[in-house]
């Protein structure tokens, strides 16, 4: 049944000539998130853990199926030189023509970081060009996509390359990005690649980007520039090569960077509602062999997104405005039936994620807290049906969020879930599992330190003052906005000294 609803209620749809995705019903986010979130609580509610295992189960299952279709896809399509289309012109046609007028330069692009010229055309439509660095040889002018938001009579407007943007109306919108510039011996395209020459192919090819720069104007206008900037093939392909982080000469950039991949390394063994999971099987051997499997299902799945990652960003249909949504935008590159079939997975995965975390919750709460904390007297009806009530606040505190955090980048979110969840689980797990002498008193003080600190330091952070707060991110008191690389130390610490502390005498 969620199939069928993501398929052909909830699923987006490509809009124009650009790769604008909207709701297929034309809902709003807000309605979207209430929807699903509305849809989890109720699967929690009515049926709980099995209900919840099963989603989970099918979810990845089809995840990891649909997945490696659209690897072979990507591999039998292999690459080519082919630039997704553009509506304006090259510069070469606008410089010096009498249908296109130069733009003064104002003061907001005066201080932009790249150099730009800008003509505008006689029905308002501007063409940007940002001019190759020096020692480019004769590279020329590379046409840039702009789009520009303002206030124009009490309403806001967005402003596509001068003109309001109409996604409906072709011409008037962005156009999708993501292409190989060059292929090695001069090819056009390649045809058909193994797994191995895939990689290979792309290591000596290089690769169109579009990095976005900013502009604010004196007016309280903003524009954001994207303008195509040629990597090669083997930049893309170094371990971190495509992260600003690493590559920053600030060493708190990098220390950044380095926290983010230990709380992803480290969290993914803690995440509660992964932890919920062996609470389904019927034995120690059931439990090892669920691990295993788990084990390489996700190893497996890991080396897919290498190729989901790389095959997107050469499929020709990215939103330059958006990091998110590559999936079902490669999908859509194959073709519509992919897309609806990637779109309803990915949405079975968010129902699957969600419902174990408010499992998790909801138990920890009826459980941990009510009947072993405050020694409240319940039978097992008493503790299903609060169990159930924490399910229901919990599903409702999450859409607040949801819709409060509407324009956060996905992947800070998940950063900072997987930064929290390593610093609060992951001491007590492994310290209890290889430490005798952990104590009941160091675990409690272990995850109660590392929860608060790693939220804290986020709360605190310059990603969070910029993107959650509205304030000037260098007023923030944290040098980097990843915790893990602080607080996932400090809760093994703590829990060291507390457990030694509070040893009994037996085991002195």
């Amino acid at each position: 049944s969620t199939l069928v609803v993501s398929t052909f209620y909830l699923i987006p749809q490509m809009v124009g000539a650009g790769s604008l995705i909207q709701p297929l019903l034309g809902l709003s986010y807000k309605w979207g998130v209430l929807m699903v979130g509305v849809t989890v609580t109720m699967i929690v509610v009515t049926a709980g853990m099995v209900s919840t295992t099963w989603v989970q189960f099918i979810k990845g299952s089809l995840l990891v199926i649909f997945c490696f279709i659209l690897v072979i896809c990507i591999l039998n399509r292999g690459f080519t030189t082919k630039q997704p289309p553009s509506t304006l012109p090259e510069y070469a046609q606008v410089s010096g023509s009498a249908d296109w007028k130069p733009i003064a330069t104002s003061v907001g692009w005066a201080k932009a970081v790249k150099s730009y010229q800008r003509f505008q055309s006689r029905d308002g439509t501007i063409a940007t060009y940002v001019t190759p660095k020096l020692g480019a040889g004769n590279a020329a002018p590379a046409l840039a996509q702009v789009v520009t938001t303002l206030m124009r009579d009490g309403k806001k407007t967005v402003l596509i390359n001068g003109r309001e943007q109409q996604p409906k109306v072709a011409g008037n919108d962005l156009h999708p990005v993501g292409s190989i510039s060059h292929l090695p011996d001069g090819k056009i395209e390649t045809g058909p690649l193994g797994p191995l020459s895939f990689l290979s192919t792309l290591q000596n090819s290089s690769v169109v980007t579009w990095p976005k720069e900013t502009i604010k104007e004196v007016d309280g206008s903003v524009t954001d520039i994207y303008a195509p900037v040629v990597r090669s093939g083997a930049e893309m392909l170094t371990p971190g090569g495509y992260f600003k982080g690493i590559k920053s000469p600030k060493f708190v950039d990098k220390l950044d960077f380095l926290s983010l991949m230990l709380a992803l390394f480290c969290g993914t063994a803690s995440l509660p509602h992964i932890l919920i999971r062996y609470y389904t099987v019927k034995d120690q051997s059931a439990a090892r062999k669920s691990t295993v499997v788990g084990i390489a299902t996700i190893g497996f799945f890991y080396i897919l997104t290498l190729y989901l990652g790389l095959g997107a960003m050469t499929s020709g249909a990215l939103d330059p405005t958006k990091d998110v949504m590559a999936a079902p935008l490669l999908a859509k590159s194959f073709s519509n039936t992919l897309f609806a079939i990637i779109s309803a997975i990915a949405f079975t995965t968010v129902l699957g994620t969600v419902s174990g975390l408010i499992m998790a919750g909801s138990g920890a709460v009826a459980h941990d807290l009510m009947e072993s904390y405050f020694k409240v007297p319940m039978d097992d009806h008493q503790k299903v049906f609060y169990g159930k009530c924490t399910a229901a606040v919990i599903g409702v505190i999450a859409m607040g969020l949801g819709i409060a955090f509407e324009k956060l980048n996905p992947s800070f979110l998940v950063g900072w879930a997987f930064n929290i969840a390593a610093s609060a689980n992951l001491p007590a797990l492994v310290m209890l599992l290889f430490w005798k002498r952990t104590t009941r008193q160091g675990i409690i003080s272990a995850v109660s330190i590392g929860m608060i600190s790693s939220l804290g330091w986020i709360l605190l952070s310059a990603q969070c003052f910029k993107d959650v707060y509205g304030i000037d991110p260098t007023r923030s008191p944290v040098p980097f906005s990843q915790p893990g690389l602080v607080t996932i130390p400090l809760g093994f610490v703590v829990l060291v000294v507390v457990s030694l502390m509070t040893q009994s005498k037996a085991d002195r």
